[in-house]
């Protein structure tokens, strides 16, 4: 493993995420990366993919991580970025443990129902025999073997919750549900929180042991660091109905999910999620939203009166972009205390400035 992250920079990074968390610290947290390091390691026989469906079950999980090791020996780690990788199979492969089709696309991977079985018939249990599971825990377990605390291996994307039900009972089905069968979705629903609460304890057995430091922490897809237990809920089934519905049927599970993880945070994707940000806001142990426009809206920066409302009911913001993304925000919320930029800054020198007007660490920076 060449990946080059020491301790002191960890940390830092555990520091300021705590501060961050806290609402304690005086500038955002911003990460960069480039990957343009000499990896310094031969090049494995198989390409790393982005999703570790794409590698065929008989592919040893120990190969998988060297494909990964090979990934992140080539990156450079600005501002306050950290060796993170995220063990993907698919948003919402709880579907899969549970026993739905996993199907790869191109550059995804989608979960359909095996059988169309009636709502009234449906039961979502734990499966620890599941063929997916396993799978995702060996590649867990042989990620943490070779990076020996290096690294920080990310929870799985495990889905929103009416997400996974939605893999069995395809949208239009539970739209209909919805309106028919409302008891029947609630008891199909809290079968499936129990289910994704059960993965998450038996994941997270398996990647406390190995994480960064004497104290490890939690991360998710999108690259916070959290001390403390975090994950990025969602519910992106909620495009589709209103905001009664909303309140009904998805709002108690994430109120439930939020008491349970002290860092919790929303993926709210796209302009028809808008309709349910101020019940989302009204969830008090709710740390944070990331707002994602989605494809054919306006990029990140032209929702003020998103991040305003944000802002003004105490949430953190977590935004994907550039500096100039980052810049807009703080300017239409008038801080940059409580913002967390993800960045993909194509140029070093404009990172590199960024970091220094904020008062972050330039990292792994070439100064210019």
């Amino acid at each position: 493993m060449s990946i080059a992250f020491d301790d002191e920079r960890w940390e830092r990074v555990k520091n300021d995420a705590d501060r961050w968390w806290a609402y304690d610290l005086d500038r955002p947290l911003i990460q960069f990366r480039f990957s343009d390091r000499e990896p310094g390691r031969a090049q494995p026989a198989l390409p790393f993919y982005h999703f570790q469906a794409f590698y065929d079950l008989d592919v040893p999980a120990e190969v998988v991580a060297d494909c990964i090791d090979w990934h992140l020996s080539q990156q450079r780690f600005l501002g306050d970025s950290f060796p993170s990788i995220f063990i993907n199979f698919g948003p919402g492969v709880v579907a899969a443990f549970l026993g739905a089709n996993l199907e790869l696309g191109v550059e995804t991977v989608w979960f359909s129902a095996r059988d169309l079985v009636p709502l009234s018939e449906l039961e979502l249990k734990f499966d620890s025999e599941n063929v997916w599971f396993k799978r995702v825990a060996d590649v867990k377990r042989a990620a943490i073997d070779r990076f020996e605390g290096r690294v920080q291996i990310s929870m799985t994307d495990l889905g929103g919750n009416l997400d996974v039900l939605s893999s069995f009972r395809p949208s239009e089905n539970l739209l209909f549900d919805l309106i028919d069968h409302p008891e029947d979705v609630k008891r199909v629903n809290w079968q499936g929180h129990a289910a994704w609460w059960r993965y998450w304890e038996e994941f997270n057995a398996i990647l406390r042991p190995g994480q960064p430091g004497c104290n490890p922490g939690y991360s998710a897809w999108a690259s916070l660091f959290s001390n403390e237990p975090f994950y990025m809920l969602q519910c992106d089934f909620c495009y589709m109905i209103g905001p009664t519905m909303f309140d009904e049927f998805v709002l108690p599970e994430l109120q439930a999910s939020c008491r349970k993880l002290p860092n919790a945070f929303y993926h709210l994707d796209g302009p028809g999620q808008l309709a349910h940000l101020d019940s989302l806001l009204s969830i008090p142990e709710l740390k944070g939203i990331q707002w994602v426009p989605g494809e054919g809206a306006p990029d990140w920066r032209h929702w003020p009166e998103v991040y305003r409302k944000i802002h003004k009911a105490g949430k953190l913001i977590q935004l994907f972009g550039d500096v100039d993304i980052l810049d807009a925000v703080v300017e239409q919320i008038g801080t940059a205390e409580g913002i967390i930029l993800l960045g993909w800054e194509p140029c070093e020198e404009k990172a590199i400035d960024c970091l220094r007007r904020y008062g972050a660490p330039l990292g792994d920076a070439v100064p210019v």
